[in-house]
């Protein structure tokens, strides 16, 4: 079709070319090329199939040389009669390994063009045949535009072995780490040991009644994932302002009670720590909007934007399409709403490639109950939730109904789903004065040391 139409597909044979030759001439450069280029950037097919053939050795670390690769190329069953001569042309027709990263970004950019024109095409075909409002088609462009700036395809069938390279990669880098946790870190070590942090993609649920503090967990989680890794943190209040946001995290960094706080009636110490605070606060890249009114879709698109995406905190669920579409609910359909909200925040995580982590109330069940321990059935408006969700997080304080208990600030956070593994209790302390989460400090006995 192209060439019927005098236009000419975006590729360059003599680059892809090039940086195979590379390869084959010095192993040493298939490191570089292979953080750089996909398979799918090489147009030639025969080019594509003989770097897969060459990614694959490198995944599994076996020798790569002309004549281990062709000995591959056979056991893969892309072998053809004239294999070994274009090997050999490849090498001969390559000035120099030297320049291997040069060659790889013109395949990628090139790649990028035919990958440009084709998402083109698809809008376009999307608003001619008018299928959907002018809002959904929108949304749908800036997602597929996304994928192409991260690197990613939308949809599409891909090979198992070019997944088992992805899974491949994702754990040789978690062996080289210095991190003991794949995800991103939430400051609270025995909950990261459980879960193994925040991890990409996720969609993790944090619920609880009202005023059991799952505000301020999400806070801390928000501060230390932002102080940890340098990434931004997008975080959407739905129900509180900025500046009551801005003055918990002051209060539990600065550990200055919050009341006093409000009140400015402050020592010189704890205006010096405020200030000492507010200075680590301001070197983070935490970003909040408060508008009450937003959808997932609002949500997603700001995000979109953001270069260095790490984490997305959404305080709360059940406000979001209340607020977005201003209407009443039966409870049936309340719950129906509720849930497709929940399947749009997993597909926003997966999309996004960065773990969201969502707020969310749970229902007046365990009041009437003797043991008042939230369990996943207390999901307010539950419906699909728990199913969307990969890890769902209960908070209770037993001081939170009993007054008279021996430790009013001895919270647990109880892990209900965990897809990564077990399902348990984690005892935190709650620090009501600066209205934040701490580990509860292990005690060591003389059999320790």
């Amino acid at each position: 079709m192209d060439e019927l139409l005098g236009r000419h597909v975006p590729y360059s044979a003599e680059a892809e070319q090039a940086v195979i030759g590379s390869m084959l001439i010095d192993p040493r450069c298939v490191s570089e090329v292979v953080d750089k280029l996909k398979a799918s950037d090489f147009y030639i097919q025969v080019n594509r199939e003989i770097y897969e053939t060459i990614f694959m050795m490198f995944s599994y670390s076996q020798t790569i040389d002309p004549v281990t690769v062709l000995d591959q190329m056979r056991i893969r069953g892309v072998f053809r009669d004239n294999s070994q001569e274009y090997l050999l042309e490849l090498m001969q027709v390559t000035p120099t390994a030297a320049n291997v990263l040069k060659y790889a970004e013109i395949v990628r950019d090139r790649a990028l063009l035919r990958n440009l024109a084709a998402v083109a095409e698809d809008i376009q075909n999307m608003v001619y045949e008018g299928t959907g409002e002018a809002n959904a088609m929108l949304e749908a462009a800036e997602k597929k535009i996304y994928a192409l700036r991260q690197g990613r395809i939308v949809g599409g069938l891909m090979h198992i072995s070019t997944v088992l390279q992805n899974v491949y990669d994702q754990i040789s880098q978690a062996a080289v780490s210095d991190n003991k946790i794949p995800g991103l870190p939430t400051g609270l070590t025995d909950l990261d040991e459980t879960i193994l942090g925040l991890n990409r993609g996720e969609l993790i649920l944090i619920a609880s009644r009202p005023g059991m503090g799952k505000t301020s967990i999400a806070l801390n989680i928000a501060l230390n994932v932002a102080k940890i890794t340098g990434k931004t943190v997008a975080v959407f209040s739905l129900e509180m302002a900025r500046e009551q946001l801005a003055t918990r995290l002051l209060a539990g960094e600065s550990l200055v009670d919050s009341q006093k706080l409000l009140t400015g009636r402050l020592s010189q110490e704890e205006w010096r720590r405020i200030g000492a605070a507010a200075t680590i606060l301001s070197s983070t890249d935490i970003r909040v909007d408060d508008n009450p009114s937003l959808t997932v879709a609002d949500m997603s698109a700001q995000c979109r934007r953001i270069e260095n995406l790490g984490l997305v905190v959404i305080d709360y669920l059940q406000m979001i399409q209340s607020a977005g579409n201003g209407k009443g609910y039966s409870n049936e359909s309340r719950t129906q709403a509720v849930s497709e909200m929940s399947r749009m925040l997993k597909i926003m995580a997966k999309e996004l490639n960065v773990p969201v982590l969502c707020l969310s109330q749970l229902s007046r069940a365990n009041e009437s109950r003797q043991n008042k321990r939230p369990v996943l059935s207390d999901l307010r408006e539950s419906g699909a939730i728990e199913q969307d969700a990969d890890i769902v997080i209960g908070l209770y304080r037993d001081g939170y109904y009993n007054t008279e208990t021996e430790n009013p600030n001895l919270a647990e956070a109880i892990v209900l789903k965990n897809r990564h593994g077990r399902i348990c209790t984690i005892e935190l302390m709650w620090l009501p004065e600066y209205t934040t989460y701490a580990n509860i400090e292990k005690r060591h006995t003389d059999e320790d040391y």
